[in-house]
């Protein structure tokens, strides 16, 4: 690499921001009271998986318990990116950290790429932990050729694309981590109606069609083209795994965020002042007392 290429501001903020991004992600998961707060909810979720494992759809004998862990891995990267990025950029915003990384030259960047690495860093490694248990202790999943790995990771990185910049998007529309907390309940809403528990061919024809406008119901359609049969595909809406529409509506919430997120965001940060954060402050101070 040439030595303008080392110097060059914006490569200095890349780089920052994946070193940030590395601290971030080894300072999480070695904080007891962190890793309780990033896991508790998915070993929740796989206990509730176990259980299920012996239950079959509608006489179809495809397991239910097989039919929900690659659909919790879809939520699972769908809620990391979406509330994980909202609710640390709202932390960040009232105790200072933003404003800091404004008044550094490209400051803002390397910030969102650290970020970005750290809330991805924490999905991979709760869908690592979670699938490798669901392989041995569900059944009726595989990953037995290159073919499902590569759907799985393809899954992966497209679904992230899709629901780390909407995550921004949210992040910068609230100042406080408690007002970020009420976002929780419309994204579990969202779950529920997105067949990660129970097929969503069960569910009213309304309802299928507002899960499919967003991106919990085709993450949790594409772990399960990568980890199960294809004869599960007959509990699928019309029949097969719909790889194209897949790829098609969480590539455009991915261009779509990612168009949009950097505007948002900009704005936001131009409303970042000194006063702004010692006023937030106050607040917490005064709920804390």
């Amino acid at each position: 690499m040439s030595s303008a290429a080392l110097t060059n501001p914006t490569s200095v903020a890349v780089r920052a921001g994946f070193r940030r991004g590395r601290i971030e992600l080894v300072q999480t998961l070695t904080n007891g009271m962190d890793v309780f707060s990033q896991f508790f909810w998915p070993v929740a979720t796989m206990v509730a998986v176990f259980f299920m494992r012996h239950g079959s759809f509608q006489g179809t004998g495809i397991g239910l318990g097989a039919l929900a862990l690659p659909s919790v891995l879809g939520m699972l990267v769908a809620f990391n990116g979406m509330f994980g990025v909202a609710q640390g950029l709202s932390l960040d915003r009232e105790d200072g950290t933003l404003l800091r990384a404004k008044a550094t030259p490209n400051g803002m960047l390397g910030y969102l790429i650290g970020k970005i690495t750290a809330v991805s860093g924490v999905a991979l490694v709760q869908v690592a932990l979670i699938l490798g248990f669901g392989l041995i202790a569900i059944g009726g999943v595989s990953l037995d050729s290159v073919g499902s790995w590569v759907a799985l990771i393809g899954v992966l990185v497209l679904g992230l694309l899709a629901c780390l910049p909407l995550g921004a998007i949210i992040g910068s529309l609230f100042d406080s981590p408690r007002s970020v907390g009420f976002v929780s309940f419309p994204i579990m809403g969202i779950v529920a109606i997105s067949g990660i528990f129970y097929p969503i061919t069960g569910l009213p024809g309304w309802l299928q069609a507002v899960a499919q406008v967003f991106p919990i119901y085709w993450l949790g359609l594409g772990m399960r083209s990568a980890m199960l049969p294809d004869s599960a595909a007959v509990v699928e809406l019309t029949h097969s795994w719909r790889h194209l529409e897949t790829v098609a509506v969480l590539g455009a919430w991915a261009v779509v965020g990612i168009a949009v997120a950097p505007i948002v965001l900009r704005r936001m940060a131009r409303r970042e002042s000194g006063s702004s954060v010692a006023a937030r402050r106050e607040k917490a101070m005064q709920r804390a007392y």
